[in-house]
C-alpha cells in the first residue's frame, strides 16, 4: 500500500517541504501537513520505524477483535456457550475499543500531504483504484467461501449475485477498512484548499453526533474521519510528539501509565442507569460503557493514538518487538487475508477441543490469523505464483506513465 512511498522518498519530501512553505499563508491543510522528519527516524533510507511499529500494533488488535468476537459468538451459536459469555480476551478486546481504529486512520493518512498535490488522474489512480483493485479481488475470495453456507441455507445464485451487488455499495465484512480509504482520500483531496482547522472542528462534530443511519459507509465515516484527517493536517506535531517520546522516554512512559489507568476506567464502566435512560429517550442504542460516549469517544480516541505513537517510538528506539515492526510493513496483507485462516482455526479446534475455554480459544485464532496471511504473503513473494492476490498487476492500473518512484505502485508492504 502507498501510505508511503519506498523509492526516491528524500526528493519527494523536499519537493513538498517547498510546496509547503509557498502555500503556508493561504491557510490550507497542505500548509498544516509538512512533515518533521526527524533524525534517527528514518531507517534503511527510506522507512520510519516508529509508524511500522504503530501498524503492526494496530493489525494486531484488529485481528484480535474480530477473532474475540466472532469466537465468542460462534460458540453460543453451536451450543457450546450461554448468550452473553465471553473469555479472558475480551478484557483486551474491550480495553482496545477507543483506541484501535482511530490511530489506524491516524496513521492511514499521515503521509497523505506527500502526494495530495498529484494530477488527479494519478491521485484517482494510486488512492482509489489501487484499493478498489483489493477490495473487489477479496471480496470474490470471500463470497467463494462464504457462498458454500448461504447455498446451503438455501439461497440461489441471484440471491448471491444480490449479496454481492450490495457490498459494492455498502462496506463488507472485515473489508470495510479498505472500502473506506479511498473515500477518505478522495474526501480529503476535495477539502484540502480549506482551511485546516474548520474541516478538523467538522470532522470532530461528525464524531460526536449521534450518526447511526445503519449504513457502514455513513456511519464509519462520520466516526472515524477526524483521525484520518488529523493524521494528515496534524502530521507536522505527530512527528514531533514521536521525537518527543524517543527523547524523553521517562515521561512517554508516564504518559502511558495515566492513560492506561484513565483509559482502563472509562472502557470498563458500565453506562449509568441516568445515560441509557437519555438513550433509551432519543431512540438511539445505549452504549456499553463510558468509553462510547460521545465527546468521550473523541476524547479517547485522540489519547490513545497519543499512547500509540509514544510506545512505537519507545519501541523503535530500542529495536524491541521486532516482529511488530515487519507486521507493520505488511498490515495491509494481514488485514486481507485474517479471514480465512481465522475462520478454519476457529471451525477446527470448536471440533476437536470444544471444551476448551473462550479466551485460549480466542488466542489460538489470533496468533494463527496473523501468521496465516504472512505465510501466504512470504509464498508469493518468493515463488512468484499468485502475486496479485497482494500485488496490483498492471493491467489494474489507469494511470501507467513508467515512473521509478511508482514502479512499486502494486500493493506497498509498508501499508
Amino acid at each position: 500500500m502507498e501510505w508511503f512511498w519506498q523509492s526516491d522518498f528524500n526528493q519527494i519530501m523536499v519537493r513538498f517541504m517547498h510546496i509547503n512553505v509557498h502555500s503556508r499563508d493561504k491557510g490550507s491543510v497542505l500548509a498544516m501537513a509538512n512533515l518533521a522528519l526527524q533524525p534517527g527516524f528514518q531507517t534503511g533510507g527510506n522507512r520510519i520505524d516508529w509508524v511500522d511499529y504503530a501498524k503492526g500494533f494496530c493489525i494486531i488488535f484488529v485481528v484480535m477483535m474480530h477473532s474475540t468476537l466472532g469466537v465468542e459468538k460462534h460458540a453460543v451459536t453451536k451450543g457450546l456457550a450461554e448468550l452473553g459469555a465471553t473469555g479472558w480476551m475480551n478484557y483486551i478486546v474491550t480495553f482496545a475499543q477507543p483506541f484501535r481504529m482511530p490511530d489506524f486512520f491516524m496513521i492511514s493518512g499521515l503521509f497523505l500531504g506527500l502526494v495530495i498535490g498529484r494530477s488527479w488522474l494519478r491521485y484517482f489512480d494510486r488512492k482509489v483504484v489501487h484499493f478498489a483493485y483489493f477490495y473487489v479481488l477479496w471480496l470474490l475470495i470471500q463470497f467463494a467461501f462464504r457462498s458454500i453456507g448461504w447455498i446451503g441455507e438455501g439461497y440461489g445464485a441471484f440471491d448471491i449475485l444480490g449479496f454481492f451487488g450490495f457490498a459494492l455499495i455498502e462496506p463488507y465484512g472485515t473489508l470495510w477498512f479498505i472500502y473506506m480509504l479511498p473515500v477518505m482520500f478522495l474526501v480529503t483531496r476535495f477539502v484540502s484548499n480549506i482551511h485546516w482547522l474548520a474541516v478538523l472542528l467538522v470532522a470532530a462534530l461528525l464524531e460526536v453526533a449521534p450518526i447511526h443511519t445503519g449504513s457502514v459507509l455513513v456511519d464509519e465515516f462520520a466516526s472515524r474521519y477526524v483521525y484520518f484527517f488529523a493524521g494528515y493536517a496534524l502530521a507536522q506535531p505527530i512527528f514531533k510528539l514521536a521525537a518527543w517520546a524517543r527523547d524523553n522516554i521517562g515521561k512517554a512512559l508516564g504518559y502511558l501509565g495515566v492513560w492506561a489507568i484513565i483509559n482502563g476506567i472509562f472502557t470498563f464502566t458500565a453506562m449509568p442507569q441516568v445515560f441509557e435512560s437519555v438513550f433509551a429517550a432519543a431512540n438511539r442504542q445505549i452504549p456499553s460503557n463510558m468509553a462510547q460516549l460521545p465527546i468521550v469517544s473523541l476524547a479517547l480516541g485522540a489519547a490513545g493514538a497519543v499512547a500509540v505513537v509514544c510506545l512505537c517510538a519507545v519501541l523503535s528506539r530500542f529495536k524491541v518487538a521486532g516482529f511488530l515492526k515487519y507486521l507493520g510493513q505488511h498490515s495491509i496483507v494481514v488485514y486481507l487475508a485474517f479471514f480465512l485462516p481465522m475462520i478454519i482455526t476457529r471451525e477446527v479446534l470448536f471440533k476437536f477441543v470444544p471444551n476448551l475455554d473462550l479466551g485460549t480459544i480466542s488466542l489460538i485464532v489470533l496468533i494463527v490469523s496473523v501468521i496465516g496471511p504472512v505465510i501466504a504473503y512470504e509464498f508469493t513473494r518468493i515463488t512468484g505464483w499468485f502475486g496479485f492476490f497482494f500485488n496490483r498487476p498492471k493491467w489494474a492500473w489507469i494511470d501507467k506513465r513508467d515512473d521509478k518512484k511508482d514502479a512499486k505502485a502494486s500493493l506497498q508492504t509498508a501499508g
